[in-house]
């Protein structure tokens, strides 16, 4: 039975646990596998409910975090090897960069056959200067050359990372897109809305607005915020924003959003979904413009509730926010960014944007103003999303890479 060692960034809500989790999970049987990851940081929610759920034995190594720290990175490349010496896999398979990083570098001095790595984004650009940017792409250079075999997860960031980064050669690369569970966001969906927009106490003639994910420089939300004060100054239809998430720079987007002059409130949403669920503070101001929720677990409430979604980074892999919106049937305003293309078919199941004010916000008050249109977008998105990013086929993708690459017998 051949035995995968799967190695996470670490476990904090977002699709690199997701894919891992299914994998580990839905895997043919006659692979073992043992699921490892990092510590979540402090503002991030953490994942772990994915794979408990999930009924999977993971282990958290507390010194593989975020940060570039000496002391920490060599304690977990130490802790990842003494793993390998213990569980013998024939398999490595990494998941983003700081994994990818300590596990290739761990897996090649052990000597593991056959070493795995998956893109799910990537830092060659709009995360550092010139000089760490070239530091980064070089080390990946180097581990690619190692390792036996790189996945992206979109057709464009394959593009991305062979032409223009140069990481590894064409062949060395195979796509395999992100795979999920998206029967929820199919599920009891009108009760889900009811509740959504009871407890925000949210109008039937207002368009609930929402992006969801970490609050983080790359996911560029004062182009959210622009883009919000922009349209209520053009549209007479109301609408309400959502900001779904946490992260380093919530406090400085909640103040930036101030500053525009759009009304503000933080209102958790973890009741949304309880049986009694209470009324936000939102009930009490009428006139609130932004929302800020914090993370959500249960989100196919979200997406039921919200009816317009958006996404305004500056660089992406396989964003899980659109993925989800298009299951929940809801349209999609997004910048032009890395495999967003591969899922978003412009002006069929969203529009895609310039990273400008100009063009965001052009399609984002197109669409407001335009309810047929985002349910024509949004039964198109279902059909999409449904058919290419199945847990399933995930798995027996995969399977089917790993059994190429393990040695004859």
């Amino acid at each position: 039975m051949p035995k995968v060692l799967r190695i996470i960034n670490r476990f904090n809500l977002g699709g690199p646990t997701f894919n891992a989790a299914y994998l580990s999970k839905h895997l043919p049987p006659e692979y073992e596998t043992k699921l490892i990851g990092g510590l979540k940081d402090e503002s991030e929610d953490s994942s772990e409910f994915i794979v408990r759920d999930l009924g999977l034995d993971y282990l958290i190594i507390e010194d593989m975090r975020r940060s570039i720290t000496y002391s920490n990175d060599r304690s977990a490349y130490r802790q990842i090897k003494a793993i390998i010496k213990s569980f013998q896999p024939d398999i490595v398979h990494t998941h983003a960069s700081k994994a990818g990083f300590l596990g290739r570098m761990a897996a090649i001095q052990m000597k593991v056959p056959v070493i795995v790595h998956t893109f799910h984004g990537h830092v060659f650009h709009s995360y550092f200067g010139p000089l760490k940017t070239f530091l980064y792409k070089s080390i990946e250079r180097y581990l690619a050359k190692r390792s036996s075999q790189i996945i992206a997860i979109s057709d464009e960031q394959k593009r991305e990372l062979v032409e223009e980064h140069g990481i590894c050669k064409p062949e060395k690369m195979t796509v395999i897109r992100l795979g999920f569970d998206l029967s929820k966001f199919q599920t009891n969906m009108e009760e889900k809305r009811n509740r959504f927009r009871t407890f925000y106490n949210l109008q039937k003639d207002e368009v609930a607005i929402g992006i969801i994910g970490r609050i983080v420089p790359i996911k560029n939300h004062p182009l959210f915020l622009q883009t919000i004060a922009k349209v209520k100054e053009r549209s007479k239809v109301r609408i309400k924003a959502f900001i779904i998430g946490d992260g380093s720079d919530t406090a400085d987007v909640y103040g930036f959003a101030e500053s525009l002059g759009l009304q503000c409130i933080s209102q958790s949403g973890t009741e949304v979904f309880t049986d009694n669920p209470k009324h936000a503070s939102g009930d009490n101001h009428p006139d609130v413009d932004i929302i800020f929720t914090s993370w959500i677990r249960e989100i196919d409430f979200a997406y039921a509730g919200l009816d317009l979604v958006c996404l305004t980074s500056l660089n992406e892999g396989t964003p899980v926010s659109l993925i989800e919106a298009q299951a929940a049937g809801k349209a999609v305003v997004s910048t032009r960014v890395g495999g967003v293309e591969n899922i978003i078919e412009h002006g069929k199941s969203g529009l895609l944007s310039d990273i400008s004010l100009s063009s965001f916000s052009n399609n984002m008050l197109r669409l407001i103003e335009n309810s047929n249109e985002r349910a024509l977008m949004g039964s198109e998105g279902v059909n999409q999303v449904m058919k290419n990013y199945s847990y399933i086929r995930l798995a027996q993708e995969t399977a089917a890479l790993y059994a190429n690459l393990l040695p004859s017998d």
